[in-house]
């Protein structure tokens, strides 16, 4: 067992998200990105899996300490922690994730363009250009 399933394990016994682990981190001063935790959370096959070292996994385990103990200034209850994360979870019901009701699309409006094919007719005779006429061969032989 390395420490990628050891976070694994603690992530999916904690209830934890991405963001929560971050803010867990940001307690301790270590910085570390949502793209950084996917990888470490991915599997050991993937190409972009990353392997958890020491330093992250004990300053998650000393920032999760101050996450639900609190500090010696201002304890907190674990329990009360543990309990209020799960009533969060439970408060959001499927009819509040649906997003409210989207504005039809309107494109943005352009200054005094005409739409395509309603302008005053060209005087200028266009004469009908050849593909061939626009390529254009050097030969192998660079231009300096």
């Amino acid at each position: 067992m390395n420490n990628n399933d050891i976070f694994k394990k603690l992530r999916v016994a904690l209830q934890l998200r991405d963001d929560q682990i971050i803010e867990i981190l940001n307690l301790v001063n270590f910085r570390v990105s949502k793209g950084e935790l996917g990888n470490i959370f991915r599997s050991e096959d993937h190409p972009n899996y990353m392997e958890c070292g020491d330093q992250l996994l004990r300053n998650f385990l000393n920032g999760l300490v101050i996450y639900l103990r609190g500090t010696k200034e201002d304890p907190k209850n674990p329990r009360e922690v543990l309990d209020q994360i799960a009533k969060n979870k439970t408060s959001i019901s499927k009819d509040a994730k649906k997003p409210e009701t989207k504005k039809p699309f309107q494109p943005k409006s352009t200054t005094n363009k005409k739409p395509f094919g309603q302008g005053k007719p060209s005087t200028k005779k266009q004469k009908p250009e050849s593909p061939v006429e626009r390529f254009k061969f050097n030969s192998g032989k660079n231009k300096k």
